[in-house]
């Protein structure tokens, strides 16, 4: 069943150029978009898989109150991504997606059903939108391991190479989904599964989307648990662990989605862990303080080569305005 504030006016939903809806808004991205959203001026649907989140996120953003106009652009439904009716009621009206899987709160850790969730939710959210009129694009959350495992290398003059040597990766490279299960890293799985899924499914049904291959995000809940972190020590000494705090996070999505030259897939990283120092930092961050303070042993020179690529997002990015400056938690 949709749940949606009491002011929403079905005849708004002709006026679609400014009326976008995210997916799950619950998540740390999701929550950060809907904010940068508003405050650019949208009218945004947050979609929620769990009702106490939502009721939650209403509470914050005074969903509802008529005399905040912030709020009376903000509509919240409830969407699970495996229900593809509550997603079609959720998109209704909107021109545009953006869209994270978020795992159920019941079922937190990535394996390999995780990855079929994953994968299910990605066909029924695109589906939905080929059934959605007034949708113009799709800005569709993946994962930098769905890119950087077991992957074809380049040198610097974009030449196939077989050995590791000056070599990178960027977006044009898949992660090998049998190099996954062999070495059972289920994120870099179910991350890759879900976006190949996505794209066939966009092709088939001309749907107008791009993916944004997120680094490891930063944010004050990140700790050692994270899915992604599987493999850390390896995308270290290979130079292909990166990092993306929330805030470019939010500004790739929202360019991609504004700009109409975009296209593809992007590598999303502000952050390049490749020394000693950075590992350090990321320690510190990600253990308790005194586990944490062991850390400090690292020898201060190690430096790796870094070999992944996102010069096709910065070049995107070149001139991009917030419009505001926003602060994002």
């Amino acid at each position: 069943m949709t749940i949606a504030a009491d002011f929403y006016d079905e005849q708004d939903s002709v006026f679609c150029s400014k009326r976008v809806c995210v997916m799950d808004a619950a998540g740390h991205l999701g929550s950060a978009l809907v904010h940068s959203l508003l405050l650019r001026g949208y009218t945004v649907h947050a979609a929620f898989q769990n009702h106490d989140e939502m009721q939650c996120f209403k509470r914050k953003y005074g969903c509802g109150n008529v005399d905040d106009s912030k709020s009376k652009k903000l509509i919240c439904f409830h969407a699970d991504p495996l229900d593809y009716h509550s997603i079609v009621d959720a998109l209704k009206g909107c021109c545009g997606l953006f869209y994270s899987f978020e795992a159920p709160s019941d079922y937190p850790t990535y394996d390999e059903l995780m990855g079929e969730m994953e994968v299910r939710a990605a066909h029924n959210v695109m589906e939905a939108c080929a059934q959605t009129d007034t949708l113009n694009k799709v800005v569709f959350t993946s994962s930098a391991t769905a890119v950087l495992w077991g992957t074809r290398k380049r040198d610097q003059h974009d030449t196939p190479v077989a050995s590791h040597s000056d070599s990178y990766v960027d977006e044009r490279d898949w992660t090998d989904i049998n190099f996954c299960k062999k070495y059972k890293l289920w994120h870099g799985l179910s991350k890759t599964q879900a976006e190949k899924a996505a794209w066939a499914l966009a092709m088939d049904r001309e749907v107008s989307m791009v993916s944004i291959n997120a680094g490891l995000l930063i944010h004050p809940d990140l700790n050692i648990r994270e899915p992604y972190l599987k493999g850390a020590a390896e995308m270290y000494e290979d130079g292909v662990f990166v990092a993306v705090d929330l805030k470019f996070l939010v500004d790739a999505h929202i360019c991609a989605f504004e700009d109409v030259s975009s296209y593809g897939r992007y590598l999303c990283f502000n952050r390049v862990i490749n020394t000693s120092k950075d590992a350090t930092t990321l320690a510190n961050m990600l253990l308790p303080p005194s586990a944490s303070s062991e850390t400090q042993s690292l020898e201060d020179d190690i430096v790796y080569e870094q070999r992944i690529s996102n010069k096709k997002l910065n070049k995107l990015m070149l001139g991009f305005d917030t419009g505001l400056d926003v602060q994002v938690n």
